[in-house]
Order: C-alpha cells, then sequence, then structure tokens
C-alpha cells in the first residue's frame, strides 16, 4: 500500500488521509475477491466513483457486469438498488410518482428507486428511449424533477448502467446526450484461464457477496473524492487535454470532435486514477491509462470509416505527443 507524504487539503491531517487510503486499498481488495483476476476494470470503476462520475459496463451476459455494481456497493458501504430496465419499463418506474391522498386532499410524492447512491440500471439498452431519459436530469443534476417540484438526490450518487452488445436483438442504442453522462465506458473481458478455473472451482460469487464486508461508507468516500479533487494537475498536462480535444475537432476520421465536458471527465478521471496510486500529482501515464475508458464512446467514425469506438480512441490518444 503506498502512504501519501503529505495531506492535500487543510485541516486534513497525515493520519486521515492514511485512514482514507487504507480503506480505499481494503475496498479494492474486497472487490477483487468477488471478482477474480479483472483488477483493471475494477480500479476503472473505482477511478469512475472517486471522480463522482457514472459507468457504464458494456459486455457480454455472463462475465459479471451485475456483480460487479452489487460489489462495489457493498465494499463502498452504499445503498445500493437494482432496476431492471425492459421494453415495457416508464419514466415513473424510475423517478416515482403522485398518488393522490384522500386523508390529506392533496397528492403525495413516492419516490421511485432512483433514489439510492448507488443505482444499477441492468441491461439499460433494452428500454425504450423514453425509460431511459428518465436518469437524464438525475446523472446531470443529482436530481428529480416530478410534478413541478424538484427533489435533491443522496449523497453520493452514482448510476452503474450495464448494456449488452448493441447488435443483439431487442436492444435501443443509447443517445449520445445519454452517452456523455457516463464518465467511463469499460468492459470486463472474459477471465484469463487461471481465474477461470479458480471460479469454477471455487466458491459460489453470490455466496461471498452476502458475506462482503463494507470497507468505508457514504461519507467517508465523499472525502475521498475531495481528495482527488486536490491531486495537483499541472498546466503543462491541461495543455496535454487540450491538444487531445483540439486533435479531435481537426481530424477527418472523427464525426465531431469532443466536447469540453469530455475534457473536464479526462482530467477528472486522471485525478482518481494518481490518488489510487498514491501520487499527489497526475502524470502523462495517468491521461493515457483512463483515456480510452473516457473518451472511446464519445467518439464516432465518419460513416466511410469502418474503425471500433476503442481503435478511435487510440488513435487520437497516438496521434498527440506527450509533454
Amino acid at each position: 500500500m503506498v502512504i501519501l507524504t503529505h495531506p492535500f487539503e487543510k485541516g486534513v491531517s497525515h493520519d486521515t488521509a492514511s485512514t482514507l487510503r487504507h480503506s480505499l486499498d481494503t475496498a479494492l481488495a474486497r472487490v477483487n475477491e468477488v471478482i477474480i483476476g479483472r483488477d483493471r476494470p475494477i480500479r476503472l470503476a473505482l477511478a469512475c466513483l472517486l471522480a463522482r462520475g457514472h459507468l457504464l459496463i458494456e459486455d457480454v451476459p455472463g462475465v459479471g457486469k451485475t456483480t460487479l455494481a452489487q460489489a462495489l456497493a457493498t465494499a463502498l458501504g452504499l445503498g445500493f438498488v437494482r432496476i431492471q430496465f425492459t421494453s415495457d419499463l416508464l419514466p415513473a418506474d424510475v423517478i416515482g410518482v403522485s398518488i393522490y391522498d384522500a386523508q390529506q386532499g392533496k397528492f403525495q410524492f413516492h419516490s421511485g428507486p432512483v433514489f439510492s447512491h448507488l443505482v444499477l440500471a441492468d441491461e439499460i439498452n433494452r428500454a425504450t428511449p423514453k425509460a431511459q431519459s428518465a436518469l437524464l436530469e438525475a446523472m446531470e443534476e443529482r436530481q428529480v424533477t416530478a410534478e413541478g417540484r424538484t427533489y435533491p438526490l443522496p449523497k453520493p450518487f452514482f448510476v452503474v448502467a450495464t448494456q449488452n452488445p448493441r447488435h443483439q436483438i431487442g436492444t435501443f442504442p443509447l443517445p449520445e446526450s445519454q452517452l456523455d453522462r457516463f464518465l467511463m465506458r469499460i468492459r470486463i473481458g472474459y477471465p484469463d484461464s487461471r481465474s477461470e478455473r479458480l471460479l469454477l472451482q471455487g466458491q459460489d460469487r453470490r455466496e461471498i457477496l452476502d458475506t462482503l464486508q463494507p470497507a468505508l461508507d457514504a461519507r467517508t468516500l465523499v472525502a475521498l473524492q475531495q481528495q482527488c479533487q486536490q491531486v495537483h494537475c499541472s498546466a503543462g498536462l491541461i495543455d496535454y487535454v487540450q491538444a487531445l480535444l483540439e486533435a479531435s475537432r481537426n481530424s477527418t476520421t472523427l464525426r465531431h470532435g469532443l466536447s469540453p465536458r469530455a475534457g473536464i471527465a479526462l482530467t477528472r478521471a486522471a485525478r482518481a486514477w494518481s490518488y489510487m496510486a498514491g501520487r499527489t500529482m497526475v502524470l502523462p501515464e495517468d491521461i493515457q491509462s483512463v483515456a480510452q475508458s473516457v473518451l472511446s464512446h464519445r467518439l464516432q467514425g465518419e460513416e466511410s470509416q469502418n474503425s471500433h469506438a476503442k481503435d478511435l480512441a487510440r488513435q487520437l490518444i497516438q496521434s498527440v505527443p506527450i509533454p
């Protein structure tokens, strides 16, 4: 475990900073007990939450997408709710609904499952665009509006959505505005031979989840997020991020360039990645480590191009020199 050499914020003692780091390392280790042999996707997922972002996990069924979300919620000590997105899901099923109270003579709002710390939107692309859009305000503003009133969501608040590959039957592609709300899109992938053998021979993952103990709580996670925001990002690295944005806008292979929001997401994710490595400042390697997960779902090739989103992100990163 790497201990930070000094606290980031005024009023945060060295002991407090060390305790926060220890809690984070413990949470990471406990998630790795459930999801075997997938350290990098787990680290990316945790960095996304530390950066106060929302996470999209796109992969084939059966590789542990839902289990990862549940393990993160348990290890981080967060309230968890799962919403199964289906073709008949309505926005009110997510946000909540106002019901008339005869005794009080007025409508009372009954909050929906979105009012939780970590919301798993399972198979989000199996719901219609109308149901998908129910999460837009919640993800961006961390609040929902119903019957003309605004209701704040718990702090912290995260959406972890799972998505099946687009070519599968019965899926509705997420619109660009919805995709842009996710700070990262990751894949878990198939385990290596050794890890898969441990899965086949070992205890059921659900049983391990049932006995998993939280390593921290919601208040501690908020403190960790504040620590991540204090990680120093030099002017040279800001120039590097701007150069990536500019290169995407001048590219002849991309349909459109990256927005300022993409640049903000990239720096936030790099700060979280650096913090998880025990550093007090962002390195170019931190930006490159998270860039593909942050940028790939925001890039679209021209119709004449047949490049995969990950390839487009890789080409963009390779086209800009490291400072």
